[in-house]
């Protein structure tokens, strides 16, 4: 069975820093797209910053020049480093995978369960 487990998520005051990783755990073989969403209290859920690949990473306007997201294909691992955080991006953070391949089944779409971070002095 495969699985999305994030962690790093926390307690952070404005404009420090934190970085979550997300692992893809099961008999994968390859993974096309990852990438990291978000949803505050009242709001939808957003993207935040996604790769895949052959083609370069995109991010929410919000999160340019302060959030990069990087991938470990060997290890089914990508991260999330966020600087300079805000009050705003207080959220909880969804790790992302599509078109995982497997031994027997391509999954289209799948989800973590979820780490909060919250950014407050």
């Amino acid at each position: 069975q495969v699985q999305l487990v994030e962690s790093g998520g926390g307690l952070v005051q404005p404009g420090g820093s934190l970085r979550l990783s997300c692992v893809a755990s099961g008999r994968i073989f390859s993974i096309n797209g990852m990438g990291w969403y978000r949803q505050a209290p009242g709001k939808q859920r957003e993207l935040v910053a996604a790769t895949a690949y052959g083609s370069s990473s995109n991010y929410a306007d919000s999160v340019k020049g302060r959030f990069t997201i990087s991938r470990d294909n060997a290890k089914n691992l990508v991260y999330l480093q966020m600087n300079s955080l805000k009050p705003e991006d207080t959220a909880v953070y969804y790790c992302n995978a599509v078109g995982i391949r497997t031994e027997t089944d391509l999954i289209m779409n799948l989800w973590g369960q979820g780490t909060q971070v919250t950014v407050s002095s």
